[in-house]
């Protein structure tokens, strides 16, 4: 014990850390006085967690010495005005974190300072959070009064709530599989898809190619009006890949990733003839994390021809940053003969951007 205080008195600890070894350390010498003796296979135990028991509050209070010492954001408290050290604002790599810490609770000194990992992922969770209630229609009635900050257990209630609902939404996805699976195996089907270029007819089922699109309904239903209904539709300028491509996604209403990244251009222009707006936004999706110098251009005029403002708008800027790259590059030739008003248009922003 008076080991410890010489210590103490020796580097000047005047922190709460420093009571904290004080007290633990007196504390075990009342225990080992009062307590009966131990049994000799626990005696090497018992000195052990003595000894890490005054390390760690020793090396506490060392930290919080050396943290103030050595020029903290903190005015360094008073050598008699202990209660006005705040323990919350110490760094994380010189005191452990009450969440993530693996030291045992007996042993952990009676502090609630949180780590940076825990501290910001705590706080991403609630941002979260607050993004998805944002988006819901705010119900009056039923919640007047909202908690504006809410707390970890919110934060794990609403995780598991929105895991449930992850899961059922699965289940629900497995349950429509078998719609693929039709197609696949080309179950009752009534109707033959035709490409417009060269391949052979795909067979479809018309109930599918009606709630999809509204283009191909009033195909479908037209025909249905003539005295001999042909048992075939044609979709001109789609390759058969291509058509393959398109009646997969309305069917399932996902892509594999190869496909999407060899028809992504032909199946754009598909979702916008035919107003397919969820394989519209898929292709878009697409197009913009895939957005490079090298396929800046060809995005540019699908933008352009799909009315898609968004993608155009993105592409654009994309390329005003990239411009000098770009003009170099031996597809910008052909694109302006192809597209000279999309051109005119990238030359106008370029000029702007380089003025300011």
């Amino acid at each position: 014990m008076e080991a410890v205080h010489s210590w103490v008195s020796e580097h000047k600890l005047t922190t709460i850390g420093a009571l904290w070894a004080s007290g633990i350390g007196a504390s075990l010498v009342t225990y080992s006085c009062k307590k009966s003796p131990l049994k000799p296979s626990l005696r090497l135990i018992h000195a052990r967690m003595h000894a890490q028991a005054l390390t760690l509050a020793v090396l506490s209070g060392a930290a919080a010495y050396h943290y103030y010492e050595k020029g903290s954001l903190h005015p360094k408290p008073e050598a008699d005005n202990i209660s006005a050290t705040n323990f919350n604002h110490l760094k994380a790599e010189d005191m452990d974190c009450c969440v993530c810490t693996t030291m045992p609770l007996i042993l952990r000194p009676p502090r609630n300072t949180i780590c940076g990992a825990c501290y910001e992922g705590v706080r991403s969770i609630i941002n979260m959070m607050s993004n998805f209630e944002t988006e819901k229609v705010k119900q009056v009635v039923a919640n007047p009064n909202p908690n504006p900050s809410p707390t970890l257990d919110d934060c794990i209630r609403w995780c598991s709530e929105h895991l449930e609902q992850f899961n059922q939404e699965k289940e629900d996805l497995v349950f429509l599989s078998g719609f693929v699976a039709a197609f696949k195996e080309q179950i009752h089907t009534d109707i033959l898809v035709i490409p417009g270029r060269q391949g052979p007819p795909i067979p479809a089922h018309k109930s599918v190619l009606a709630a999809r699109s509204e283009i191909f309904k009033n195909m479908l239903e037209c025909d249905e009006c003539k005295e001999a209904p042909s048992k075939s539709i044609t979709i001109p300028d789609v390759k058969h890949e291509e058509l393959e491509c398109l009646l997969e996604f309305l069917y399932s209403g996902s892509l594999g990733e190869e496909k999407l990244e060899k028809h992504v251009y032909a199946l754009s222009q598909a979702a916008d003839k035919y107003v397919i707006p969820h394989l519209l936004k898929h292709c878009e999706r697409y197009l913009l994390r895939s957005l490079s110098t090298c396929n800046a251009l060809e995005t540019l005029e699908i933008a352009d021809t799909c009315s898609n403002q968004k993608l155009k708008e993105t592409t654009l800027d994309f390329l005003v940053k990239n411009i000098d790259r770009v003009v170099s590059s031996p597809k910008f030739e052909a694109f302006v003969h192809r597209s000279p008003h999309l051109t005119v248009q990238l030359v106008t922003m370029a000029f702007a951007n380089a003025a300011k």
